[in-house]
């Protein structure tokens, strides 16, 4: 296997959901969240892979990174410091479901939604995805590995 193109987006990851009409069969996002992702993802990519767009199947490997809530941490004399209830794993529902926020993701690499990596997403055969909090040395945004399976 080909080394895997790895692509670092930087922002709030966002997952995308529901579609919403506006009217004459017209259906917008319902997170304004979605499209500032896709973006980040879809500039972070054409700065990594200046190729054709990826016609063969591939596997793919995102670990999404969320900001903490300001009250996972603890304040006073030890303001910055994790409380000892702060959750380690995200499993927060304000920031979305694995699947959509893949969905998100996936968009911003596909070529048939404005990204430059993928010809279409339906070349994705296989999936490792986590979610985790930021720390210190860690930003928000995702870590993208793409494995060309051929």
């Amino acid at each position: 296997m080909k080394s895997p193109i790895r692509i670092r987006a930087y922002g709030i990851p966002a997952a995308q959901g529901s579609k919403r009409s506006v009217g004459r069969g017209i259906m917008i996002e319902s997170s304004k969240k979605v499209k500032p992702w896709r973006e980040a993802v879809r500039v972070a990519a054409s700065e990594i892979y200046e190729n054709q767009p990826i016609e063969e199947p591939v596997s793919i490997t995102a670990h999404f990174i969320f900001p903490r809530p300001k009250g996972h941490y603890r304040t006073g004399k030890f303001a910055g410091h994790l409380r000892e209830s702060a959750p380690r794993f995200n499993t927060s529902h304000a920031n979305g479901d694995l699947d959509k926020l893949l969905r998100s993701t996936f968009d911003g690499l596909s070529f048939a939604a404005g990204g430059s990596v993928l010809r279409d997403d339906s070349l994705v055969v296989s999936v490792e995805s986590t979610k985790a909090y930021a720390d210190p040395n860690t930003p928000p945004g995702a870590f993208i590995y793409v494995h060309i399976l051929s």
